[in-house]
C-alpha cells in the first residue's frame, strides 16, 4: 500500500511542525501529489479537513502544555501559530469548548485528538457495485467557478453555485447543449495547478460554447464507475471516502489524477435524490514512484 505509505509520511511532517510553520505544498510533496489533490484525499480518507486536523492537534497539545507548565497564555499562543491571544482563545474554545485560563483549573474537561494513523480495514460487509469503461476524450461545455485550495471552503462554495446556476435560464442553456451524453449534467473537478481550480456544471458536446460559457477537453482514459440511489451529497462524498479508504488499495489501480466527475440527471431543480454516478479515471498499472502533478 505504497501510497497509505506516502500519506502517512506526510502525516509526521505534519506532527513533527506542530510547534512551527506546516507548509502544505510540502505535505503534498511527500505524499507525491498537488497540493489540491492532498487536501481532497485526505479529507476523504479522515472525514475531517486538512486545516481542521492541524487546529485539533495544535490546541492538543497547546491543551497538554497549559496543564502540566507554568508558561503563559500568550507565548503558548505564539508557539503554534497564534499572534494574538483573541485568536487562540477562539481556537482554542472551538477545540476545547473552555477557555485556555479555564483549562488550567484542576478537574477541567479537555478534547484530546489523538495523531491520524492511516491503515486500510478490510471489512466487506456493504459491496461496492462498480463497473470499468474505456472513454475516447471527452469535450466539454459549461459554466465554472474557481476553487481554492481550502477543501473547506470549496465543501461550501460548490453547492452555491449549483444553485445559483438552477435559479435562471442557466441551466437549461448548458443542458440543451448536450448531445453526447444524453439526459445527464456534470459537475466536474479540474485542477490545472495552484492557482487554476475550477469546478463545472457542464455537459459532453460537440457544439460550440456559448460566450458565457467555457469549454474543456478531458483526454481518453479508464473510467472505475461507481452508482449510488439516494441523497446526492451524502452519498457521493462517501463513493470517494470508499474509493480511497477500501476500493483503490486492493484493485491493482491507480488513481490517473484526472478531473473527478459526477454525474446526475438532468433537472428543474437543484439535484438533491435519485440515481447518480461517480467516474473516477484509473491507470491499469501501478507506478508506486511517480508522482501525481
Amino acid at each position: 500500500m505504497e501510497w497509505l505509505k506516502k500519506l502517512s509520511g506526510a502525516i509526521d511532517y505534519i506532527e513533527n511542525n506542530l510547534d512551527g510553520q506546516i507548509s502544505y505544498d510540502e505535505a503534498a510533496r511527500i505524499a507525491c501529489c498537488s497540493t489540491f489533490y492532498f487536501q481532497r484525499l485526505f479529507s476523504y480518507v479522515s472525514g475531517i479537513s486538512l486545516s481542521e486536523y492541524i487546529r485539533r492537534r495544535r490546541m492538543t497539545q497547546a491543551g497538554f502544555e497549559l496543564q502540566r507548565t507554568d508558561k503563559k497564555v500568550i507565548d503558548i499562543a505564539l508557539k503554534y501559530g497564534y499572534t494574538s491571544p483573541t485568536s487562540f482563545n477562539r481556537a482554542f474554545q472551538t477545540v476545547h469548548n473552555i477557555t485556555p485560563t479555564a483549562a488550567r483549573n484542576m478537574g477541567s474537561t479537555l478534547n484530546a485528538y489523538p495523531a491520524i494513523r492511516f491503515s486500510v480495514q478490510v471489512t466487506g460487509e456493504n459491496a461496492m457495485a462498480y463497473h470499468l469503461t474505456e472513454k475516447n476524450s471527452m469535450r466539454m461545455v459549461g459554466v465554472r467557478i474557481p476553487l481554492s485550495t481550502d477543501m473547506e471552503d470549496n465543501y461550501k462554495t460548490i453547492p452555491e453555485f449549483w444553485k445559483s446556476v438552477l435559479c435562471g435560464n442557466l441551466f437549461s442553456e448548458i443542458c440543451n447543449l448536450s448531445n453526447q451524453f444524453s439526459e445527464r449534467i456534470l459537475g466536474v473537478s479540474v485542477y490545472e495547478n495552484p492557482k487554476r481550480i475550477f469546478y463545472y456544471i457542464a455537459v459532453v458536446t460537440d457544439k460550440p460554447a456559448p460566450p458565457n460559457m467555457f469549454e474543456f477537453e478531458i483526454p481518453a482514459a479508464t473510467w472505475a464507475v461507481f452508482e449510488n440511489n439516494g441523497c446526492f451529497k451524502e452519498n457521493v462524498q462517501s463513493i470517494f471516502s470508499r474509493f480511497y479508504t477500501e476500493w483503490l488499495p486492493f484493485s491493482g489501480f491507480d488513481y490517473a489524477g484526472l478531473p473527478d466527475i459526477e454525474v446526475y440527471p438532468v433537472c428543474e431543480k437543484a439535484p438533491e435524490n435519485g440515481h447518480s454516478e461517480v467516474w473516477i479515471a484509473v491507470r491499469r498499472d501501478k507506478e508506486d514512484e511517480i508522482c501525481i502533478i
